[in-house]
Formats: C-alpha cells, structure tokens, sequence
C-alpha cells in the first residue's frame, strides 16, 4: 500500500473542526499527550510499517527539509 497523500476525507473541513474541538481547552501538554495517543492510535490502524515510515519521512519534510 502507497501512502496517499491527495485529499482523501470526504469532509476535510469536518475533520479539521473535529480536532480542533478535540484540543479546546486543554492545555500544550495535554494538546502534544492527545496528538501522540491519536497518531500512535492511527498507526496501529494502518498496520503497514511501509506506510507508516513513508509518513513519517513526509511530515519530517516539511518541517525540515532534507539536505
């Protein structure tokens, strides 16, 4: 499996309110504890290490661009 990375949501603007309610009112510690439960929580969904890594190269990227 590829990692997909057009837009594959079909109500993306529902997602993003979705996490953003997810966050209110928390504060920056509990935000970073809730973004790492939900993205160890997506990844054991997916399941495909290939993927997984391919992601994490891919959002690594565009933070800091490779050499």
């Amino acid at each position: 499996m590829m990692l997909i990375t057009e837009t594959n949501l079909i109500s993306p603007d529902d997602f993003y309110e979705a996490l953003i309610d997810t966050h209110r009112d928390l504060s920056n510690e509990q935000s970073q504890e809730l973004n790492a439960a939900l993205i160890l929580l997506l990844a054991n969904h997916l399941g495909d290490m290939d993927v997984l890594r391919e992601a994490l190269r891919q959002a690594r990227a565009s933070v800091v661009p490779p050499a």
